[in-house]
This record gives C-alpha cells, structure tokens and sequence, in this order.
C-alpha cells in the first residue's frame, strides 16, 4: 500500500519547531498578554498571561519529571475544562510523554480500557472522578486530583490520590530535549466502526499544523479572543481553538462547558470574536437575546449559514474535519458568500475525493464516499496507537484515508453532509459509533440480537435506540431495564440508548444482514 508519509530528508513546515518552542515562543513576544482566560462559573474571570502559563507549564513539566514521567510514557488527563487541563497537556508534551485526553463522560469499563491499551502510568483528574478512576485504571502508579469540579459549586472528598498543586517544582528545572516535529505529542479516543475506540496518535507536527492551518482557515489575528466551551478533550476545541489562537498569540476564552444563559454575558465580558460551536449550542442560544454591540465577526460550525439561524446576525462557516485530520478538510470561505447549509470546499492542504463504492468519480448533484489525501503525521494522523492493523486499513491502495462519510457534491463547488457509511450516529456532536453500543448489548443474558439506529432529535440531532430480538425463553417484562442497566454501567451517557424496542424479528437485506434503514423508518 502506498501509505501517504514522511520520507526521510524531506523538508517539513516545522522543522526546527515543536509545540514546547511554539509556547517559549509567544511567551517571549506576547508575554503580557493574556492567553488563556478561565471563566468558571462561580467565581470572577482569571486571566493567564503568556509568559505565566508558560512559566506553570514548565514547573509542572519538571515536577512530573520528579514523579518517574519520562519520555514516551502516557499520562491519563481526565479532567472537564479547566486551566488544569491545558497545564497538563503542555506539560507532558514539553517533557516528551503522551498526553492522553479522555471524554470526561466516559463510564468506569471505558476508562478501564483506555488506561490499559495506552499503557497509562498516571492519571490527572477531579474529585467528582477520582474513585471511579483509582477503581477501573489498576495499573497507573499513581493518580493526582485537582481541587474542584469545573462548572460545579463544591467538590466531594476524595480519599485517594494526590493533590495536584503538589506537583509543581521549579520552572527552572524544566525538561530540556531535542526537538523532533515527529516526536509522538498526544492521543484522543474516537469511535469507529470496531466495537472499541481507536486511538489517534498526533506528532507534534501535527499539532503544529492544526494551530497553523486552523488559524488560516479561521482567519484567526493575534487581537482576535475566541470563546471555547467545548470539551478540550476533543479536536475541535483543542485544535481548532486553543492551538489556533497559540499560533498567533490571540486570547482564549475558556468556559467549563457549554451554557445558554452564561454564552452572551461571558462573550460580551471579554470582548469575544470568535467562537467554535455545534449545532446544539446554537439551537439553545435561539432563545437568547443577541446584544447588539457584542464583538462577534465569524462563528463556525458543520453548515455554512444555515437559515435558522439567521437572527444571529453573524457569518457563519461550515466545516469539515475529523481526529484523524486535525484540521478541516473541508472549509467554508471567509471572505465570499456560501451557499447555505453547505459544508464549504475542499480545503487546499488536502486533496479530497468523492467516488461511488466501485472507486468511480461521482458526478455533480450525487452522493458518494469522502476520502482524503495527506500526509502521515504532518496533515494527517501519525497511526492508531498499537493497532497496526486498522491503520493500514483506513487507507486505499492511493493513499486517501477512507473516512466512513458520504458527502454531496453541489454544482457550484461545494460540498454538503451526507450521511455516515460506518454506522455511525452523531449525539449531541459527539460520534457514536452503533457497534460499540451493540456489543454491549448482547452481553446481556436474554438478548439474542440487537442492532442500533439513529433517531432524529430537535436539539442533539441524533440519539440512538435499540432493537431487540430476545432468545425465546428469555423474561421479558424487564429485558429492556437490564439493557438499559447495562448499558449505563458499560457505556458513555451519551452512548445509552433513548429506548429499547423488543421486536420478534429484523428486516434483513440479506439472510444475515439486518436492513438499518428499514428500522429507521420504523422510528420516522
């Protein structure tokens, strides 16, 4: 296979450079300037200048050098947004470990797998999970806990552990190595088609080019302050918003999660430009009031000025993009009109390609399979961490990554969402994958099959419901509370079905297959 990477000798954008220079660096030239912004919910807004936030990070660098993290080894931050997680991702990739960044709604069997397969010696976390991940993560050497719950009043005790403000030594004893934009840097789990995440390696070329590519796709300015509620553990917000706004020395306004009724006071607050959103979040600021002098000149999101939200008042770019890509392969323009509800065009970094299931070029006004072309640890990911197997398989024989999505092509250029090929469901702007949720399932003694679709929802988009053959002599009056039970113990939240249908039997487009689409009408 011709795996799309970089051959030896070959001069890269970011040689010389890592993600520890890019923060020396604008801790030198916009030192008092403020980077990033905490703004909890129940106490005034802490501004971190550049030259702080990089003098912390290099004292947390050196303390976790103290506790025995060395070089290639994978550190567990399993924390909702807050500065501590931004400390704690810098400070692994500084010293060399793998920043490990898990979903903050994951379940306890989830974390248990995601501590095993990255081979985890620590985890940094807060109280609210602190016991679920001293339980389910045995084989870390230790675990350190923030002193409170972003986003919540007060904080349980907890027990076990260690503080993390004890972490900290001194800045000057900061890790010092040899720069390699091709050092592995960070991982993020993403849902695919198996019935476990896969888990997506960045080099830290990769994320230099996120903060670069994403900073010139967003039309990103070092006076631009861009307001970030999504969860840090993901892309998006990572990406797109934190290490965009690095790579020009803007400001980065960081809220614990999302709130339509704290949205436009913090925006107005800290003079925000720019934000980075889904549609959830836009769907519940209709009922908001829009201030009419707030600072707003672009927001992004999937669709490129969708109609509904139109009283905005404010451009709105679609976008195209995954983990596994960093950045947006597809990008709606900044400076010439969309067509609506358009997810842009394709991105000129990357090559994109949209054929039917035969590899034949789809013409104008069809559906077919996105694929993209990059390369391997610069503009597309490193590997899936310890699965050599799934990694070759995402690519074809040409080198385009297959991404399991169907796009549209319209006759003006761009490009619109078609739908997902891997069985996929997208909750609330989170990706699903109905394999994951069917393993768990069957587990349960008296399910004989199951399968899982996507419903349509007003505010998420997507949630999933399961269908049920029970095995004839199974109890069924309580069948659908043990799934569900199960499924709360083994899953995510956001991964529970919303309803469990017990049927006799399942339509099938062949004797084995069962016809998703049939089912999903069942639910229209």
């Amino acid at each position: 296979m011709n795996e799309p990477r970089i051959a030896l000798g070959t001069v890269t954008p970011f040689d010389g450079m890592d993600v520890p220079w890019l923060l020396r660096l604008r801790s030198e030239t916009r030192r008092d300037h403020p980077f990033l912004i905490w703004a909890p919910f129940d106490a005034p807004a802490r501004k971190w200048t550049y030259g702080e936030f990089h003098d912390r990070v290099g004292a947390l660098a050196a303390g976790l050098v103290k506790r025995g993290i060395g070089p290639g080894e994978a550190v567990l931050i399993h924390l909702d947004n807050c500065i501590e997680a931004m400390l704690a991702w810098f400070a692994c990739v500084e010293l060399g470990a793998l920043a490990v960044t898990t979903n903050t709604r994951s379940a306890a069997a989830e974390m248990n797998y995601f501590a095993g397969h990255c081979r985890a010696v620590a985890a940094i976390t807060q109280p609210a999970y602190g016991e679920m991940i001293a339980a389910h993560c045995p084989d870390i050497r230790w675990m350190a806990v923030i002193s409170h719950d972003p986003g919540q009043p007060t904080a349980p005790a907890v027990e076990r552990g260690e503080r993390f403000e004890a972490l900290f030594a001194d800045s000057a004893d900061r890790p010092r190595r040899p720069v390699d934009p091709l050092a592995p840097c960070s991982v993020q789990y993403t849902s695919g088609t198996t019935s476990r995440p896969k888990a997506v390696l960045w080099t830290h070329a990769n994320a230099l080019w996120g903060a670069k590519v994403n900073a010139v796709h967003e039309d990103l300015h070092q006076n631009d302050v861009h307001q970030t509620y999504l969860p840090l553990f993901h892309t998006n917000a990572l990406a797109y918003s934190m290490l965009a706004t690095l790579w020009v020395g803007a400001s980065c306004v960081i809220q614990p999660r999302f709130s339509a009724s704290r949205f436009w006071p913090v925006a107005m607050q800290h003079g925000c430009t720019w934000t980075s959103t889904i549609p959830f979040c836009l769907k519940a600021l209709l009922d908001q009031e829009v201030p009419k002098d707030h600072k707003f000149r672009l927001w992004g999101t999937s669709v490129s000025d969708p109609t509904i939200f139109s009283k905005f008042g404010i451009k709105i770019i679609g976008w195209w993009g995954m983990t596994e890509t960093i950045t947006h392969g597809i990008i709606g323009e900044i400076d010439q009109p969309n067509t609506p509800m358009s997810i842009g065009r394709a991105a000129t970094e990357y090559a994109i390609r949209i054929t039917d299931d035969d590899g034949r070029p789809t013409e104008v006004g069809g559906t077919g399979n996105l694929a993209i072309k990059g390369v391997r640890g610069l503009s597309l990911f490193a590997e899936y961490l310890y699965n050599e197997e799934a990694t070759r398989t995402s690519y074809d024989a040409e080198g385009f990554f297959l991404t399991g999505d169907r796009v549209t092509r319209l006759p003006n250029g761009f490009i619109k969402f078609g739908d997902r090929t891997k069985d996929m469901l997208k909750v609330g702007g989170e990706n699903v994958a109905a394999s994951e949720i069917e393993q768990v399932i069957v587990t349960v003694p008296g399910v004989r099959e199951t399968a899982v679709v996507a419903k349509k929802h007003p505010m998420l988009d997507e949630v999933p419901v399961a269908f049920v053959i029970p095995h004839d002599s199974a109890r069924r009056d309580d069948l659908a509370d043990r799934v569900l039970a199960a499924c709360r113990a083994g899953l995510a939240d956001f991964k529970v079905p919303r309803e469990v249908r017990l049927v006799d039997e399942m339509p099938r487009s062949t004797l084995e297959k069962v016809a998703k689409a049939e089912l999903r009408k069942l639910l229209d």
